[in-house]
C-alpha cells in the first residue's frame, strides 16, 4: 500500500456498502469507516485492516474522500449538516460521495454548502444488488466536474465494473431515479403478468417458460423471478419501502420538471399500497405476491 494513496472513507456498511468497503481495504485503500447498527459487517472490516470512527466528523477528519451509501436524502443531510457532520470534519479538497439513491434537489444544496467550504460534493448511486457489490462489479452512474471525476475513478473502480460519468453533480442522481423506474415498472408489469396469467389457467413455470426464453428476459428478471420460481428470497434483496422512496423522489423531480408521468404514478402507487399494507421490509420480488392477493390468488411461489 502506497503512502500516496487517499485515505477513504465509509458510512452505510449495510447490504451494498459492506461489498464496496470490503473491495477498497483489499485492493489497498487506508478505510475509516463509522460504526454501524450491525456489529458484524464492521468487525469483518476492521478485521480487514479499516478503522473505526465514532462520527461522521471524525471520519471527514481522516479522510481525503468519503463514501455514504445510506437510505436517502434525509439519512444524507443529518451526515453532512450539524457539528458532528461530515462539513464540520472535512478539510478544504476533500470529496465526498454520495453513494445512495437521494433526491437531486437535495444533492444540488448539499453540493453547494460543501463548495463554500471547499469541499467537493458529488453524486454515484449504484445499480445491482449486494452480490455485486461484493464481488466489486457494481454499475455506477457519476455527477462530478471532469476534474474531480478523475480523481475518484480509480477507487470508483474498486467496487464497479461499470463507471459512466454523466456530466455535473446531480446527473448520477437523476439518472439513477429513472433507472429505477425502469426497474420496479418491470417488477409491477411482471407481478401483474403473472397474476393474470394464473387467473388464465397457466402456471407460474409456463409463464416463465416463454417470457424467460424469449425477449422479454433480461438481468433483472432473472433474479426477480427467483422468488416466484424457487422461493429464494436472496437474489434480489430490495425493500419495498426503498423502492416506493425512490419513486417519490422520481415524481417529486418529474412534478418539478413539469413532466407528465401517469405510468410511473401508477408504479409508485402500487408500491405505496404494500408498503401501507404493513409490507414495507419485504423485497420486491415479492410484490408478485401483493398482486396475487389483490387477485384473491395464493402467493406466486405456491
Amino acid at each position: 500500500m502506497s503512502d500516496a494513496r487517499p485515505v477513504i472513507g465509509f458510512i452505510g456498511v449495510g447490504l451494498m456498502g459492506h461489498g464496496m468497503a470490503k473491495n477498497l481495504v483489499t485492493k489497498g485503500y487506508p478505510l475509516v469507516i463509522m460504526g454501524h447498527r450491525k456489529r458484524e459487517p464492521v468487525e469483518h472490516l476492521k478485521s480487514l485492516g479499516a478503522t473505526e470512527a465514532a462520527t461522521a466528523r471524525e471520519v471527514a477528519q481522516a479522510c481525503d474522500i468519503v463514501h455514504l451509501c445510506v437510505t436517502g436524502s434525509p439519512q444524507v443531510e443529518a451526515l453532512m449538516r450539524g457539528p458532528d457532520g461530515l462539513l464540520a470534519g472535512a478539510r478544504a479538497g476533500a470529496i465526498i460521495i454520495d453513494c445512495s439513491t437521494s433526491n437531486p434537489v437535495s444533492t444540488l444544496a448539499l453540493a453547494a454548502e460543501a463548495q463554500a467550504r471547499g469541499v467537493h460534493f458529488v453524486d454515484a448511486p449504484l445499480s445491482r444488488t449486494p452480490k455485486e457489490a461484493e464481488a466489486g462489479t457494481l454499475d455506477t452512474m457519476v455527477g462530478a466536474a471532469p476534474e474531480i471525476f478523475a480523481r475518484i475513478e480509480p477507487v470508483l473502480r474498486c467496487w464497479a465494473g461499470q463507471v459512466v460519468h454523466l456530466g455535473p453533480v446531480s446527473l448520477g442522481h437523476k439518472m439513477k431515479l429513472i433507472n429505477n423506474f425502469v426497474a420496479m415498472g418491470y417488477a409491477a408489469l411482471y407481478s401483474e403478468a403473472m397474476a393474470i396469467a394464473r387467473k388464465a389457467g397457466l402456471s407460474i413455470e409456463q409463464f416463465h417458460s416463454v417470457i424467460g426464453s424469449g425477449r422479454m428476459r433480461s438481468p433483472f428478471y432473472d433474479t426477480f423471478m427467483q422468488w416466484s420460481l424457487n422461493h429464494d428470497e436472496n437474489a434480489h434483496r430490495f425493500t419495498i419501502s426503498n423502492a416506493h422512496k425512490d419513486m417519490r423522489y422520481l415524481a417529486s423531480m418529474a412534478g418539478e420538471l413539469g413532466a407528465v408521468n401517469p405510468i410511473q404514478a401508477d408504479v409508485k402507487n402500487l408500491f405505496a399500497a404494500m408498503e401501507a399494507a404493513g409490507q414495507g421490509e419485504r423485497f420486491v420480488p415479492m410484490l408478485a405476491d401483493f398482486v396475487a392477493g389483490i387477485n384473491a390468488l395464493p402467493p406466486a411461489h405456491g
